[in-house]
């Protein structure tokens, strides 16, 4: 069984041949997000709590295309570049969920598309 693709201005668009975001039955799947800028299809300068929060932003736009919502994550996957910005990230992670907090996994790795410095990913109920 095959989702509806999600797409939104509101968010980057996708650098390769996949969606924004599927939905199917109660569920949203989102692609990796990057902190692009929609508007500009760049990568800002900032800090890592500023890329963290345009792309917890950018989530938000395409929960929102999809409607629904951060609140409802159930699951996040978050890929650091650094795993000594973990506590950076958690700061701005808690300021986009609340309790009970959705369950999650944060992992370094070696590179990311663009050169970001993080990448997030989540499931969601619709």
């Amino acid at each position: 069984m095959r989702g509806r693709a999600i797409q939104t201005n509101k968010a980057p668009g996708a650098i390769g041949p996949y969606s924004q975001a599927i939905a199917i039955d109660a569920l949203l799947f989102t692609s990796g997000t990057l902190p692009v800028d929609p508007a500009t299809g760049t990568i800002p300068t900032g800090d890592i709590e500023d890329h963290a929060h345009l792309v917890f932003r950018n989530l938000a736009a395409l929960a929102e295309a999809a409607g629904t919502s951060l609140d409802a994550a159930i699951k996040v996957t978050i890929f650091l570049t650094n795993l000594v910005d973990f506590p950076r990230i958690n700061t701005v992670y808690s300021q986009y969920f609340s309790t009970p907090y959705p369950a999650r996994s944060t992992v370094q790795v070696v590179a990311l598309p663009l050169n970001a410095t993080i990448e997030v990913e989540a499931i969601l109920a619709l």
